[in-house]
This record gives C-alpha cells, sequence and structure tokens, in this order.
C-alpha cells in the first residue's frame, strides 16, 4: 500500500499542471477569503447592532474581530452575542479554516515540486557520473585484459615446450 500511496502522490506533485493549479488555487481563496473577511465584518455589524451586551458595534472592531477569529486567534476581545451575529461567526470560521487548509496544501505542493526537482537534477547527474565511472571501468578492464594476454603468451612462449 505505501507504494501506491508514493506513486499516487508523485503523480500528483509531479505534475507541473497540478502545482499551477494549487497556486491558482491559492490565490483565488486568498482573494475570496477577504472578501469574506471584509463582508462578514459588515455583516456581523448589521446583525450585532442595537443588540444587549453586544461588543461588536463598529467596522473597525468588527474587521479586527474577522481577522482574530479566522486566523483562531480568538482573543475573547469581541465576540457575537445575537443568534445571527454566531452563524456568521460560524461561517467566517469554517471559510478560515478551508482557505488555510488550500493555502497549506499549494504551499507543501510547490516545496514538493521544487524538492522533486532537485532529486531529478541530482538524480540525472549521478546517472551521468555513474556512467562515466562504468566507461572508466570498462577501459580499464580492456586494459587489464590485454595485458594478462600479453602476460599469458610471454608465459606460453618461455614455458617447457619453448625453444631456446
Amino acid at each position: 500500500m505505501p507504494s501506491f500511496l508514493a506513486a499516487v502522490l508523485n503523480r500528483l506533485f509531479g505534475d507541473e499542471a497540478w502545482r499551477r493549479l494549487h497556486a491558482r488555487a491559492a490565490f483565488w481563496v486568498t482573494v475570496v477569503m477577504t472578501a469574506v473577511l471584509l463582508a462578514g465584518a459588515a455583516l456581523v455589524v448589521v446583525a450585532e447592532s442595537g443588540a444587549q451586551h453586544a461588543n461588536i458595534t463598529s467596522y473597525p472592531k468588527a474587521l479586527w474581530w474577522s481577522l482574530e477569529t479566522a486566523t483562531t486567534v480568538g482573543y475573547g476581545d469581541f465576540y457575537p452575542v445575537t443568534l445571527w451575529g454566531r452563524i456568521i461567526a460560524s461561517l467566517l470560521m469554517l471559510s478560515a479554516i478551508t482557505a488555510f487548509g488550500v493555502i497549506t496544501a499549494a504551499l507543501a505542493t510547490w516545496f514538493v515540486g521544487h524538492a522533486q526537482q532537485d532529486m531529478i537534477r541530482l538524480g540525472k547527474a549521478v546517472g551521468n557520473h555513474a556512467r562515466e565511472d562504468a566507461e572508466t571501468l570498462r577501459s580499464e578492464l580492456h586494459t587489464l585484459h590485454a595485458r594478462f594476454d600479453h602476460v599469458e603468451n610471454l608465459i606460453r612462449d618461455k614455458g617447457p615446450h619453448s625453444t631456446p
């Protein structure tokens, strides 16, 4: 099973078109997430306006709240108190988790792609070096065979059956 998983990952991350798709996805997720943060901040101000004990009462506060909620920091200084405010907060949280997942996957794909390219270059360099070494060994082996043949001929010529 691990070899199957490795083959699938290699296929997915090894394809340049797949890596470009991840980069485009990360870009568009960032754009959409920015819009969600801005819209969520505006909607939560509307949902919370006039509510008793509401602490998100202005757009700047709501924008800060949307950023700290999306990044899961959640200081607790601002929080929605109405049902609609909590629904908006839930949608903002789910959107942020999804966005960070997509962006993390895109970054991982980028790193894996670069590491794979480095491995391919290294593999080619090792292969070239190995071919050169093999050729050198073949040449040396051929030279050694020639010398052994020469030694055998000398021994045969000087042996007990040779004439002085």
